[in-house]
């Protein structure tokens, strides 16, 4: 079979994928198996596949196809998030587009053009996870509004209503002015701004209202905000504000008197020690108009723009209001200076608007008792997070955590179940039938016609926080044989940045509605950064496209470029050359292929030991040089599928490709096909052609999770393999014969050792050498001579205690080697060598003796890492021997 000069992965990927789902391989069925079970963190239905989409998704694939190889039932459960303010601006742009207003329509023609838009625009995300090989079980596909589903979220909300744990009060929320609606914390985006920081100056006057010809100055970079102030703040123990405790200041522009009072909140070094207290648009103004009983002016509208209770500059948005109110209070004396000023300013991350905090009557769930048994789950170590470090952060949320704002001021997503009268009373039910039965006990004359249902939607995480187990269906059909199957589930893989707003919450509602966690382990990744460290985005312009990087490079050298620097919680600073270097990976990959199929062209040797003149080549049976080569690689293919089984036990998947990397390129590729190779137009033994396809195979299946394409691709052309790679079962691991192992490392140091004294010597390839070997280094040498010449260009090898001239001497370990060679040798430069060499081992001699002789080392260090010291010890002694000896025939 004619192959191509290098791997071509869009000629295979589609293909392969296809393939794949024709058989069925990702579809999952409730069965005698173990099940290992993965639900996607859902997407929003408006997402187009970025980079942290690639890495999260990918890390899910290796586990779930790995878990498949296993004989596990591996059940990965795709979906989509409704995403409702992402949506709803997706949507009011269609309408713009359509010359069309949201406020023209009723809700329900509004929910129209909004499913429209999500059955032709959403589900695009999830076609192309399947271009990364994503193995998701694609006739599972839910969506966080699919009806069941929407049931459910109403049962939970009604369900916790009733507990008393849902409730309804004003207080202090994130406010999104553009697409006017309440925000969680995790929507809103801290940026650093640059700002200018107002020093304003308020004048005191007495409790009855006349000037006291003083002023205390304010710092505040919100002077649109000065007309909400309720309150001057001072710390009591402020010497300079002392005379002022109890007096009285006027708001600047509207004259309203307000108080001077003292609180050690106010810290006493920032700008003037002096705080301007607004409860209706800061939280933590809010908080100490509460504690001092202040009253609450509250100055905008929902939109941003100023409302009648500012007096001034009504109808005016917030900062076209800050540009007014500052000439205003320059040209009327108030404004002391500005000076260039930067914090962070929060951003809603779906609109870019700048946040406003404000009083506004939501939706709350009461947190405490709900997060109790969710805390001790990960403290107790019922739940595993990787890395471990992110259970400090949890515990910390966990402990100080509040309650939660549920209501959002859209159409789009779940609408709050609570019905209301006209005199405002409300019932919380499952439909208005329902509600208005509970509200005509107290109202007699109450017309079912009169309720009015709640505006507003359940925040996304409402929804989404119930994933694990309604994807089953756990809620809607209790008790199912899915349910009991497949829950719960075995990894939840996402980014610790929602640790608190989905992680959480999903094993909070684990417990609260199945009674056992939701999953049993949570990897969490980094964030994927550019090369200068920032977040990627596209407001910076810095976020590759991932469709076009995979249509560059092809998926597997794209997954190979995002996994290689991907340690468990750790940022991935991405650079395109990872992905450069997952191409050549390919391109290694295929040549290997192509090397072993050129063999095979050759002709494979299945003769035992004959004679020349039938042309053929003694069997590898009899073969002791390739006996070795053959039992080295098993050993070594053994020891690395043992390491890999580890590290991914351990969600070590980073390194667990690291260690597969280095297997195939280097003890694979750059060893084992060189010491197997057959002489020049010599056709290869039939034995060790066998064994290497096998090896070539098995190298394939450990690799296949991560890179699963080119890994089928290479296992059915390498022979005519009836079955494939992706539902391969993996054999158990044999112990690997350590002294083998240790004998394939002494023969690569020894070779590498000879050809790096041949090259430091100007000792050609083509020029003849002969070597000498100590005798009694002849038993370890024997069974690989042929190797040894073959590698290193010598003509014989020899075994002498003699002295021998004219030679280059070369030390590995406790063995020395004489190169002999017809070549002249520059001894000065040999000499000059080997005493730079000499002067290295003697100052590592050193630092080892050094800690060998540390008391504290030798007692708390683990026994096997005090016999490796002893080890470089001995070595090391041997190598300063070996080239004192060198440097004394040199004379």
């Amino acid at each position: 079979m004619e192959l191509s000069k290098n791997y071509i992965p869009n000629e295979v990927e589609a293909k392969w994928y296809q393939h794949w789902l024709d058989k069925n391989y990702f579809s999952s069925k409730p069965d005698g198996r173990e099940p290992y079970t993965v639900v996607i963190p859902p997407p929003n239905v408006t997402g187009v596949l970025h980079m942290g989409h690639c890495l999260n998704n990918t890390i899910q694939d290796i586990l779930v196809r790995r878990a498949r190889m296993h004989g596990k039932n591996a059940c990965w459960v795709p979906g989509t998030d409704h995403a409702s303010i992402a949506t709803e601006a997706k949507v009011v742009a269609m309408l713009r587009e359509r010359g069309i207003t949201k406020s023209s329509l009723s809700r329900d023609e509004f929910l129209a053009y909004a499913f429209e838009w999500k059955e032709k625009y959403g589900g695009i995300i999830l076609q192309q996870l399947k271009k990364i090989g994503c193995s998701l079980d694609w006739d599972r596909t839910s969506f966080t509004m699919d009806p069941d589903y929407y049931q459910s979220v109403i049962k939970v909300f009604i369900d916790l209503y009733n507990k008393g744990s849902i409730y309804r009060g004003k207080r202090m929320i994130n406010w999104d002015v553009r697409a006017k609606t309440a925000l969680s914390d995790e929507e809103v985006i801290r940026k650093e701004t640059k700002q200018k920081l107002y020093y304003l100056k308020y004048k005191l006057v007495h409790a009855d209202g006349s000037h006291t010809g003083e002023h205390i100055t304010i710092a505040t970079v919100r002077p649109e905000t000065i007309m909400g102030d309720t309150a001057i703040c001072v710390n009591p123990a402020d010497d300079r504000y002392k005379h002022l405790h109890g007096k009285f200041a006027l708001v600047p522009l509207i004259n309203r008197r307000i108080p001077i009072i003292t609180d050690e909140y106010v810290t006493m070094d920032f700008g003037t020690g002096a705080l301007k207290v607004t409860p209706a648009h800061d939280m933590n103004d809010n908080q100490l108009g509460q504690k001092h009983g202040l009253d609450v002016v509250d100055i905008l509208n929902e939109d941003g723009t100023l409302n009648s209770a500012a007096e001034i500059y009504v109808g005016l948005d917030r900062f076209e209001a800050r540009k007014k109110i500052a000439v205003q209070l320059e040209e009327e004396g108030y404004l002391e200076k500005t000076e260039e000023y930067t914090s962070e300013v929060g951003y809603s991350e779906r609109t870019d608007a700048v946040v406003e905090p404000r009083l506004s009557l939501q939706w709350w769930v009461s947190m405490k008792d709900l997060a109790a048994p969710a805390l001790s789950a990960v403290m107790d170590e019922e739940i595993n997070f990787h890395p471990a470090k992110f259970k400090n952060l949890y515990r910390h949320w966990m402990e100080n955590i509040k309650d939660w704002c549920i209501s959002r001021q859209l159409w789009w997503g779940h609408r709050i179940p609570a019905y209301y009268a006209p005199d405002g009373s409300f019932a919380v039910a499952a439909s208005k039938e329902e509600a208005f039965e509970q509200l005509k006990a107290q109202q007699p004359s109450l017309h079912i016609d009169e309720l009015k249902q709640d505006d507003d939607c359940l925040d996304t995480w409402f929804s989404s926080w119930l994933w694990p187990f309604e994807v089953f269906k756990g809620l809607s059909e209790p008790g199912n044989a899915e349910i009991k199957y497949y829950y719960p589930t075995n990894t939840l893989v996402t980014a610790p940045e929602i640790i608190f707003f989905w992680v959480a919450r999903m094993i909070m509602a684990g417990y609260e509605y199945m009674d056992v966690k939701p999953f049993r382990d949570v990897y969490f990744t980094g964030i994927v950064r550019d090369k200068q460290g920032r977040k990627m985005s596209k407001s910076l312009g810095n976020s590759p496209d991932l469709l076009a990087l995979i249509d560059q490079y092809g998926a597997d050298a794209v997954r190979f470029g995002i996994m290689i620097a991907s340690p468990a919680g750790n940022d991935i600073l991405f650079d395109e050359a990872s992905l450069e270097q997952g191409r050549n990976f390919n391109n290694k990959l295929w040549n290997a292929l192509k090397l072993l199929k050129m063999w095979e062209g050759r002709g494979v040797s299945r003769q035992p030991a004959a004679g020349k003149e039938e042309g053929n080549q003694p069997s590898a049976q009899h073969d002791p040089q390739n006996n070795f080569a053959i039992t080295w690689f098993a050993n070594r293919l053994n020891r690395v599928k043992a390491e890999v089984d580890e590290m991914m036990q351990q969600f070590r998947l980073s390194e667990a490709l690291k260690t597969i990397y280095s297997l195939v390129w280097d003890d694979f590729c750059s060893w084992y096909l060189e010491w197997i190779k057959p002489g020049f137009e010599q056709p290869i033994d039939g034995h060790v052609y066998d064994q290497t396809v096998g090896y070539f195979e098995e190298l394939m299946e450990i690799l296949h999770p991560f890179m699963p394409f080119i890994s089928e691709e290479i296992y059915h052309l390498l022979r005519n393999n009836n079955d494939d790679l992706c539902v391969k079962q993996s054999q158990p691991i044999d112990p690997a014969d350590p002294s083998v192992l240790a004998a394939g490392e002494l023969l690569k140091q020894v070779i590498s050792a000879l050809r790096d004294a041949r090259n430091k010597n100007q000792v050609k390839p083509k020029d003849a050498i002969k070597l000498h070997i100590q005798p009694h280094a002849k038993e370890n040498y024997v069974p690989i001579e042929n190797i040894l010449l073959k590698q290193v260009n010598a003509e014989s090898i020899s075994y002498t205690d003699h002295t021998i001239a004219n030679t280059i001497v070369v030390a590995v370990e406790k063995d020395k080697f004489y190169i002999e060679t017809e070549k002249q040798l520059d001894t000065t430069a040999l000499k000059a060598e080997l005493l730079k060499d000499l002067e290295h081992q003697r100052r590592f001699l050193e630092s080892v003796a050094k800690k060998l002789g540390n008391e504290r080392f030798v007692q708390n260090a683990k026994p096997e890492v005090i016999e490796l010291e002893r080890k470089k010890q001995a070595d090391a002694e041997a190598r300063i021997k070996t080239i004192e000896e060198s440097l004394q025939n040199l004379g």
